[in-house]
C-alpha cells in the first residue's frame, strides 16, 4: 500500500478535529496539501537524491498522532541535563508537538520579539503568519505536503526590524511514547531587516524501546542585513526516525550560519534548501555526523545563488563505524545573472570499519563565467602512520583512535560562533567517541556536569 494513503485517509476522516486543534493559516493550507499528496509518489530508494533513504519504509509503520491534543506524559526536566554551561538562554520546548516555555523565558526577550506556539501566533498575529507561512516550503515536496496536511502546532519566532536578541534562544524538542508516535512539527522563523538572533535546537528522545518519528518543516525568512545562527543538535535513539526539511530565503547582505550536528540517532534525513535571492548574502552551512551500530544519516543540500555578489561555504563531515551508513548529496546552483559568486563545498569522511558505508555526491551547476566555485569530497580511513606515532608515545590503540576522530571533527566545531556552545560541543563529541556504548543516556551528561562542577 502507498505509505501516504494511511495519512490521507486519517486526515479526510478527521478534518474537523485536526482543524479544531490548530488555527488560521495552518488550516487554510491543508486542502491543497492533501490534494498534492493524493497525486504524489514517494521517491524510491536509489532514485535521484534519495539513493540511500527509503521514505516508504520510514513512513509505512502505523504511527499514532496526537490529533485530539491530549496531554502527553513527558517530563522536560529529563532532557535539561543537556543545557549548555555558561550560556544563559531563553528556554522553550516542544513536547511532541506541543509548545511550552520555561519560567521568565519571554520576559528575557526584547520588546516586539515573538516566540510562541505557531497555532497561537496564527490566531493572535494572523497578518504575520499569513504573510510568511507556507511561502518557502513547496507542496511539491511530499514531506512538506505531509507536514502541511497534518501539522497542528509548532514554533513561531519573529524578530522585528533592527532588533538584536542578545540572549540566545534554546528550543528543546522531546519525543516519548508507549506506542509508536509521530510528532508533526513546523518552525516558522522571520527576521526583518537588520534583525539578529541565535537559536539552539536540541532534539531528544526519552525512552529507547519505542519507534518514534519526527516529521518537521522549517521555514526561515532572513531580511536584508539580518544575522541569524541556527544550531540543530540531535541526540535521539536507534528506533527514532527524523525527516527534516529546511527552507531558507536570504535578502540583501543577510548573514546566516546553519549547523546540523548528529550525535545519536536512528534513521535521519535532513534536507537544506537555501536560496540567496539578493546581492551580498552570506551563508555558512556546517554539519557533522557520528554514525555507529546500524544508524543511518543522509544529508541533502541545495544552495541556490540567484543574485550577484553572494558567498556560501559548506562543510560536511562524517565518522562512520560498525555497520552504519552515511550519505551526502549536495548541489550548488549559480544562476545566469549571479556574477561575482563565491561558493565552496566540501565533504570529508572517515570510515573506520569494513562494514561501514559512506556515499558522497557533491555537485556544481553553474550558468555564469564570473564566479569562484569549488567542490570536493574525500572518503578515507585512519592514518596508520599517525596511529603508529601515537602508540610509540605510549598511547593505547583505542585511545589513539579516539583522539584522531576527535581531531577530525575539530574544524566543524570551531565554526560555531558561540564560545560556550563551542566548548560544550567539543565535550559532547569527545564523550561520544569515548563512550563504551552506542546508546545515548542523558544521565551521562548530567554526571559529567557534576564531575566538572566538583573539579
Amino acid at each position: 500500500m502507498n505509505a501516504l494513503k494511511q495519512y490521507i485517509d486519517l486526515y479526510l476522516a478527521n478534518r474537523e478535529l485536526i482543524d479544531r486543534g490548530s488555527a488560521g493559516a495552518l488550516n487554510a493550507l491543508r486542502p491543497a496539501a492533501c490534494e498534492a499528496l493524493s497525486v504524489a509518489t514517494l521517491p524510491r530508494k536509489g532514485s535521484e537524491d534519495y539513493e540511500h533513504t527509503d521514505l516508504s519504509a520510514i513512513l509505512s509503520p502505523d504511527f499514532g498522532l496526537n490529533i485530539a491534543r491530549r496531554h502527553l506524559a513527558i517530563d522536560p526536566a529529563q532532557s535539561f541535563s543537556c543545557r549548555v554551561p555558561s550560556l544563559s538562554t531563553a528556554l522553550f520546548f516542544l513536547t511532541g508537538d506541543t509548545f511550552g516555555a520555561a519560567d521568565r523565558a519571554r520576559a528575557q526577550l526584547p520588546e516586539g520579539v515573538i516566540v510562541c506556539s505557531l497555532a497561537h501566533a496564527a490566531r493572535e498575529y494572523p497578518q504575520l503568519v499569513d504573510r510568511y507561512y507556507g511561502k518557502l516550503a513547496p507542496l511539491s515536496n511530499p514531506l512538506v505536503a505531509l507536514n502541511s496536511m497534518l501539522v497542528q502546532d509548532g514554533v513561531f519566532i519573529y524578530v522585528p526590524r533592527g532588533v538584536k536578541v542578545e540572549k540566545p534562544l534554546q528550543l528543546v524538542s522531546i519525543l516519548n511514547g508507549e506506542i509508536p508516535m509521530m510528532a508533526v512539527r513546523r518552525l516558522l522563523i522571520v527576521l526583518e531587516e537588520e534583525a539578529e538572533a541565535r537559536l539552539l535546537c536540541c532534539d531528544h528522545t526519552q525512552g529507547a524501546d519505542t519507534p518514534l518519528l519526527n516529521l518537521q518543516t522549517i521555514e526561515i525568512h532572513a531580511g536584508a542585513r539580518s544575522r541569524f545562527d541556527l544550531y540543530e543538535l540531535e541526540e535521539s535513539s536507534r528506533l527514532t526516525s527524523r525527516l527534516s526539511s529546511l527552507y531558507l530565503a536570504m535578502e540583501a547582505d543577510a548573514n546566516l550560519l546553519l549547523d546540523g550536528i548528529t550525535l545519536f540517532n536512528g534513521r535521519t534525513r535532513n534536507e537544506y534548501h537555501c536560496t540567496l535571492s539578493e546581492p551580498g548574502a552570506t551563508l555558512r552551512l556546517l554539519g557533522m555526523g557520528i554514525e555507529d551500530d546500524s544508524r543511518t544519516l543522509d544529508n541533502y543540500t541545495l544552495i541556490r545563488h540567484e543574485a550577484p555578489g553572494c558567498y556560501s561555504d559548506e562543510l560536511m563531515k562524517y565518522v562512520v563505524e560498525d555497520n552504519a551508513t552515511g550519505a551526502f548529496s549536495g548541489r550548488i546552483y549559480v544562476a545566469p545573472g549571479a556574477s561575482k559568486t563565491e561558493a565552496y563545498q566540501a565533504n570529508r569522511n572517515m570510515v573506520t570499519t569494513p562494514g561501514a558505508r559512506m556515499f558522497s555526491k557533491p555537485q556544481l551547476e553553474i550558468y555564469n563565467d564570473d564566479v569562484k566555485c569549488s567542490h570536493g569530497t574525500a572518503i578515507g580511513q585512519m592514518d596508520e602512520k599517525q596511529l603508529f606515532y601515537m602508540q610509540q608515545r605510549g598511547l593505547s590503540l583505542p585511545v589513539a583512535h579516539t583522539l584522531l576522530k576527535q581531531a577530525f571533527m575539530a574544524d566543524v566545531i570551531e565554526g560555531v560562533r558561540l564560545q560556550p556552545l563551542r566548548d560544550r560541543l567539543r565535550m559532547l563529541v569527545d564523550m561520544r567517541f569515548a563512550a563504551n556504548s552506542s546508546d545515548h543516556d542523558c544521565n551521562t551528561c548530567a554526571m559529567q556536569e557534576q564531575t566538572d562542577s566538583n573539579a
